[in-house]
């Protein structure tokens, strides 16, 4: 699972630390910092904390996808 976070949107509002604290935290007062690629067995909270953002700034994402191998040069 991968954490998309619009820090523009984001207005520090901390809903999503009080929601998924082990993913996300502040540094100082007003710099969210997060677990961007989260474990899966924490998918519960992730969702606790996407549904607690009052400005939608975060959505859960896609993981990663491998490159596609060429065939043939």
């Amino acid at each position: 699972m991968r954490l998309i976070v619009d820090l523009v949107r984001c207005q520090s509002y901390g809903q999503c630390v009080y929601a998924a604290p082990t993913i996300f935290r502040f540094n100082g007062e007003e710099a969210l910092e997060f677990d961007y690629a989260p474990d899966d067995a924490l998918r519960e909270e992730v969702e606790r904390a996407v549904a607690a953002c009052p400005v939608q700034a975060i959505r859960i994402g896609l993981p990663d996808a491998a490159a596609p191998v060429e065939e043939g040069s």
